[in-house]
C-alpha cells in the first residue's frame, strides 16, 4: 500500500476540482510512491499532531485543513508552519488535507452534522455551478452499446441518483472520406451515407478529459465527431452547506438540548430564538456566514454554523434563528468521516484519530 492508492481513493470520494479557489487541498507534503506504514487522522496538523504521528509509527497525516494555504518563501523554523513541515520532511511524512472539497460534497462535513442531527430530506443550501457538459457523439448504430458503456465506466451520464443516463435519437451521418483519409466505413472520395446514433450524455467538468479518452479510443472512426457544450445547470448534490428536516417539529429549547448533545458542546452562541417549534435545519461546518441569506430563502428555522462576527449575527434580523456552535466544534467528526471510510476501503492500513485536541480556542 502506498500513499498514491490513498490520495486516490480520496479523491475519488471528494474530487479536487470541488474545492474552493482559496482552498490547498491534495498531498502538501511526501512522496505518492512512498509506502504506508499507518495513517493518522486530525482536523488540524500541529507539532504535536507530528509527534502523535511519529510516536505511533504513522507516515501519512490525514488533515482536514490544509496547513499551507500560500506559497512559502522561506523554510526558517522561526514560525509554527514552516516547523510542521520541516519536521515532516525530515521524517519521511506525507502530509494531505481533504477540505473544501469534503466540505461540498453531500456525504461530507456537513452529511456527518446532518447525520449525528438526525436530519431527513436533505438539499445543498447553494448548490455549485458551471460543474457539468454536456456530450454529444455520433456512431454506428451496431457500436452505439460499445460507446455508451465506455462513456459510462469514464464517468459520463450520472444525473443526481441515477447512472447510466443518456439520450439516442437514430439518423443518417454523411461524409466523404479525403485522398489521406483511412476510413472504417466507405470509399476514398465517394459520399458515403451511414445509419448513425446520436449519443448525449451528462458529465462533470473534471472528468472531461478522461470521458473524451474513452470515446476515442472505443469509437471505431478515425475522426471521431463529437461536441462539447459547458452548461449552467446546478449540480444540486454537490455544494456548500445543507438542509434538511428534523422527524417531527421540536420545541426550540428542547432542540437546542438536542444541538448540544448531538455534537458534544459546552456553549452555543445564538440570536433571539425564533418561534416556539423547528423543523426545518440548515447547517455549515465551519465558516458559513455566507449562507445566511440562503437559509433564510428555504425556509430554515435554524442555521447552525461557526465564525459569525459581531454585526453579523444583527442580519437573522427576526428572520432566523442563528447558532453558532463554533469551528472546531463543528467540524471535529470529520475525523471520525475519515477514518471509517479509510477503514471501509482499505483493510490492510492502521489507521488511527488523533487524540490531540488542536482547538486554539479556549474557554475560562
Amino acid at each position: 500500500m502506498k500513499v498514491k492508492d490513498i490520495t486516490k481513493s480520496l479523491q475519488e470520494w471528494a474530487p479536487l476540482p470541488f474545492q474552493e479557489s482559496y482552498d490547498n487541498s491534495g498531498l502538501i507534503v511526501g512522496d505518492e510512491e512512498m509506502p504506508i506504514k499507518g495513517c493518522l487522522i486530525s482536523l488540524d496538523l500541529t507539532e504535536s499532531v507530528i509527534e502523535e504521528a511519529l510516536k505511533n509509527q504513522c507516515n501519512m497525516i490525514i488533515s482536514h485543513h490544509p496547513i499551507v494555504f500560500k506559497g512559502i518563501k522561506k523554510l526558517s523554523g522561526n514560525h509554527w508552519v514552516n516547523r510542521c513541515l520541516i519536521k515532516a520532511i525530515k521524517n519521511d511524512l506525507a502530509i494531505y488535507a481533504i477540505h473544501t472539497n469534503l466540505d461540498n460534497v453531500m456525504h461530507g462535513v456537513n452529511g456527518m452534522i446532518a447525520h449525528r442531527l438526525k436530519l431527513t430530506q436533505r438539499q445543498v443550501l447553494r448548490p455549485m455551478t458551471n460543474t457539468l457538459h454536456k456530450l454529444v457523439t455520433f456512431v454506428p448504430i451496431e457500436y452505439k452499446s460499445k460507446i455508451l458503456k465506455a462513456l459510462h465506466q469514464a464517468g459520463a451520464g450520472d444525473i443526481g441518483n441515477y447512472k447510466e443516463c443518456s439520450f439516442n435519437t437514430t439518423g443518417e451521418g454523411v461524409f466523404k472520406p479525403a485522398a489521406d483519409a483511412n476510413p472504417t466505413l466507405g470509399s476514398l472520395d465517394k459520399l458515403e451515407s451511414v445509419k448513425e446514433s446520436r449519443i448525449e450524455v451528462i458529465l462533470p467538468r473534471h472528468k472531461k478529459d478522461i470521458v473524451l479518452s474513452a470515446l476515442k479510443s472505443a469509437h471505431p472512426y478515425e475522426e471521431v465527431a463529437y461536441y462539447l457544450t459547458s452548461l449552467e445547470n446546478n449540480q444540486e448534490n454537490l455544494g456548500a452547506g445543507l438542509i434538511g428536516q428534523l422527524s417531527n417539529p421540536m420545541p426550540i429549547m428542547d432542540f437546542l438540548e438536542h444541538l448540544k448533545l448531538s455534537m458534544d458542546l459546552k456553549y452555543i452562541r445564538h440570536t433571539p430564538l425564533i418561534g416556539k417549534n423547528v423543523e426545518k435545519i440548515a447547517v455549515c461546518g465551519g465558516s458559513g456566514s455566507f449562507l445566511l441569506n440562503d437559509a433564510c430563502e428555504l425556509g430554515a428555522d435554524i442555521f447552525i454554523s461557526a465564525d459569525f462576527k459581531y454585526h453579523e449575527f444583527f442580519e437573522a434580523d427576526g428572520r432566523i434563528t442563528i447558532t453558532d456552535i463554533g469551528h472546531y466544534e463543528s467540524e471535529v467528526f470529520t475525523k471520525q468521516l475519515l477514518c471509517d471510510f479509510l477503514n471501509e476501503t482499505f483493510t490492510n492500513i492502521a489507521v488511527r484519530l488523533s487524540e490531540v485536541n488542536t482547538n486554539p480556542i479556549n474557554y475560562f
